[in-house]
């Protein structure tokens, strides 16, 4: 198995400056948007994200939530490996919302299927968004597309993209993956 880095702490830095803005061009102060970080790997991305919103662009009041998908998944019942859920934090309205999905990768679109399934148990928002960390994008089973994307990769099916954050691998680091 071999590995190539493909974004270090430095470049993910710079990423997550440049999302954090194009976010605040689109939602402005976000009285009206609200992100959510997709369970379990999206939420240390939209956890990152708000820190860096609140801390360094000075939003207040910034709304964010976590979805666990789980049960929502159209793989849950297939394979040997048990799927363990993740809790649901959103405490909070997202009747007519704006709602900003937030995902580390966006591989074949099923997760982001099974988010929009998710997300009508807690109301019909108003618009949905979705931001990724890494879109690869000749890999998708559904027609979704980010509306926000740290990186593009062209990857092949053998090939894994591995997003490490320093919250839980201890460090911040995308890879390449090659069996």
């Amino acid at each position: 198995m071999s590995q190539k880095v493909l974004l270090n702490a430095t470049a993910i830095n710079i990423i997550l400056h440049r999302l954090a803005c194009q976010l605040i061009e689109n939602h402005d102060d976000f009285s009206n948007t609200v992100l959510i970080g997709i369970q379990p790997r999206g939420s240390f991305l939209a956890k990152r994200l708000a820190e860096l919103l609140k801390t360094e662009y000075k939003i207040k009041d910034l709304k964010l939530g976590l979805l666990d998908i789980t049960f929502y998944r159209d793989d849950f019942r297939r394979g040997d490996k048990t799927l363990t859920a993740n809790s649901t934090e959103i405490d909070f309205e997202i009747e007519n919302k704006k709602v900003v999905f937030i995902d580390d990768v966006l591989y074949t679109g099923r997760s982001i299927r099974s988010a929009l399934t998710a997300i009508q148990s807690f109301g019909r928002p108003d618009d949905i968004e979705l931001l990724t960390l890494i879109d690869r994008r000749f890999s998708r089973h559904l027609p979704i597309q980010p509306d926000y994307r740290g990186r593009q990769v062209d990857a092949i099916n053998e090939e894994k993209v591995k997003v490490n954050w320093i919250e839980n691998e201890g460090e911040d680091c995308v890879y390449l993956v090659r069996n």
